[in-house]
Formats: structure tokens, sequence, C-alpha cells
């Protein structure tokens, strides 16, 4: 496979850096999570697990009840994603590296695969964004299209009235078949050597952590609760959809939207070779809803995505600060700064470019 390389050093870039690691020393602050970060743990990880034994006890045993805790469970798994897992997979969330592990287990808890995640995320996103056929965030199935370098089909000019139906179905996808493909195809790419495990080693734990998932969230509930096999099955469905409903419209705002930046292999090598990293993260990320202390506590800080990409080893909660250096020395240097006032402005200008793609 054929890589982009990022290496050149701008002004901008040295500028940047210096600011933010000014800002750490001068205030005496490490680029982990510390307390800030602990107190999401208990209350994220009870949205997600308190309905679960409530029903599981037979304390709630009303079926609409019931229905509204699956949705519940559902933005618990989405705000444990967003906020928790998503730290300690970069290994942010704790100065402590056995912390940020257990805390990386927390994709596990949820039905994922964190090895997975990390390539697909840490190593490919993080490295390539927006770049077709390497990033793949933006490479999905194919009746949904993301990036104008993608083939156009005649069901795309559709997309934008069906794609959040199939956003809802992302973590249904991981639960199933996703991640065995994405391990098969990580070891065809050597992609595995990144993370420093064979691929006999990394399928039989993804066995195993599926096998005790589904024993929890199905085997279980089936067996001590009074409900049919659909009745689950709506429930699972149900929490799944809000779960990956939350996460796509949180993600893709960042970087499929009429602003950003896409561009193949080629374009990047013959017209812009020495284009810094920084830039085009720059270039390729938008930020939303800035403003709203409570939005930004629950989805980790993400609606930071510019600061996100620039210092992904850096804890979510130093992007409000981190954030005003960011578009001081971006206005400086001339540098693109992407953002929405709004997260529903964020949402309406992705569905824009669904809709402008669908129609190329």
């Amino acid at each position: 496979m054929e890589y982009i390389k990022f290496t050149k050093r701008d002004a901008f870039s040295k500028e940047l850096a210096q600011k933010v690691n000014d800002y750490l020393k001068s205030n005496n602050r490490k680029k982990f999570g510390s307390w800030r970060i602990m107190l999401k743990v208990p209350f994220l990880f009870s949205l997600y697990l308190l309905p679960y034994f409530l029903m599981i006890f037979g304390v709630i045993e009303n079926t609409w009840l019931m229905l509204l805790l699956s949705a519940v469970m559902g933005f618990g798994m989405a705000g444990i994603g967003l906020a928790i897992m998503h730290d300690a997979n970069h290994g942010s969330f704790s100065k402590y590296a056995w912390v940020n592990k257990v805390m990386s287990y927390s994709m596990e808890i949820l039905g994922g695969n964190g090895l997975n995640w990390r390539i697909q995320h840490n190593v490919l996103h993080h490295s390539f964004t927006n770049v077709h056929d390497l990033d793949e965030d933006i490479k999905t199935v194919s009746i949904l299209r993301f990036s104008p370098n993608d083939p156009v089909k005649k069901i795309h000019k559709f997309q934008v009235f069906y794609a959040w139906f199939f956003y809802g179905l992302m973590t249904l996808s991981w639960m199933t078949n996703k991640d065995f493909m994405q391990l098969i195809r990580y070891k065809k790419k050597e992609l595995l050597q990144s993370q420093n495990i064979s691929f006999r080693k990394a399928m039989t734990f993804l066995i195993i952590a599926k096998t005790l998932y589904y024993v929890a969230i199905a085997l279980i509930p089936m067996l001590v609760m009074d409900i049919t096999w659909w009745q689950w099955l709506i429930g699972f469905f149900t929490m799944h959809f809000v779960s990956g409903s939350m996460l796509a419209f949180i993600f893709q705002p960042a970087h499929v939207v009429p602003e950003t930046s896409f561009m193949t292999v080629n374009d990047h090598t013959e017209n812009n070779p020495d284009e810094s990293w920084a830039i085009h993260q720059m270039k390729t990320t938008a930020n939303f809803e800035n403003w709203n202390p409570i939005f930004t506590w629950y989805v980790g800080g993400l609606n930071y995505q510019i600061e996100h990409h620039l210092f992904p080893d850096i804890s979510h909660v130093h992007y409000p600060k981190i954030s005003k250096i960011v578009k001081s020395v971006a206005a400086k240097h001339n540098v693109p700064y992407n953002y929405h006032s709004t997260w529903a402005g964020a949402i309406f200008n992705h569905l824009r470019l669904l809709n402008r793609l669908g129609k190329a």
C-alpha cells in the first residue's frame, strides 16, 4: 500500500507546538486527563450498566420502560466511547499506562474491539484524514458516498434521506461482522505490526471478547427476564441505533462537510508534496458548538475535533483552552479554521454535502 508522508515542519506547525507546550508548562498542566476525566467514569458507566441491572434483576419489568432504558444504554454507550474509551486508546486518559490499558477495554465492554479501533482511528484516520482509500472513516458501504473521489451511483442521489438509518447501524456492524473482516484485512495489509500483536492472538482475543459480550447482553437477559426473543431484539436494536446515530453525528460533521478538503494519494504527491501534517489536519477537520460546556463534557471534547487532530495525545479536557491558541496561530498564518456555531448547523452542513455528493 502506498502511503502519504506529512513530514514538513512549517512556521505554523512550529509556532503552534511551541505555544501549546508553553501553555501546559506555564499553567503546570500535564497533557493527561487527571481527576477531571475520572469524574466521567462512574456517571457514563452508570448510564450504560445501571439500566441493564435494573432490568436483569427485575426492578423494571414494564415493557415500555425497558425500551426507554435500552435507549438510555445507547446514550451511555456513546458517552463511554466518546469521553473515556477514546482518550484511553490515544494514551491520554491517564499518565499511568496501565490505567489507559484498563480503560481502553471499555471498547470490549461495549461489544467492539480496541485493536481494530486503534488501527482504523489512530493509525489510518489520524495519519491520512480524508485521503481516499487510506482513511477508512470515509470509506463505507457502497450505497453511501462520503468523498468526491468515490465513484457515483444512481442510488447516491437519495443518500441524504437514507444515510441516517445506516449511521444507526454502525455499532451493530461492529458487534457482528465488521470487527472480524477488519482484523483479516489488517493482517493482509500488515497493519497488525503497528500494534505488536500476532493475528492468531488478536483473533483469539476477539472471539473470546465477543462471546463474553453476547453472553452478557443476550444470553443472560433471555434466561432471567420475562421477555420474548423479539422483545429482546427490539431493545438490543434500539440501544445500538441510539449509540450508532450519536457517534455518527459527532464524527461526520467533523470531517464530511462542505468546508473540509478531500484528496487522493496522487493529489498530495503531485500538487502539494510538502504540505505539513498539521495544515492537512486544519484543512480536513471542523469544530462545532464549542460554546456549550455540557455538550463538550458528554462528547469528550470531540466537538473540538481540530484540536484533537492536532494534539491526539493530549486529553480532551484541555481542548477548550488550547482552541484559543490554535485559532490565533491559524489566523496569523492564514490557515483555515473551520467552525460551525451549533451542532445542528454542523449536521445540516453535513447533509448538504451528502446531497451534493449524491447528485454529482
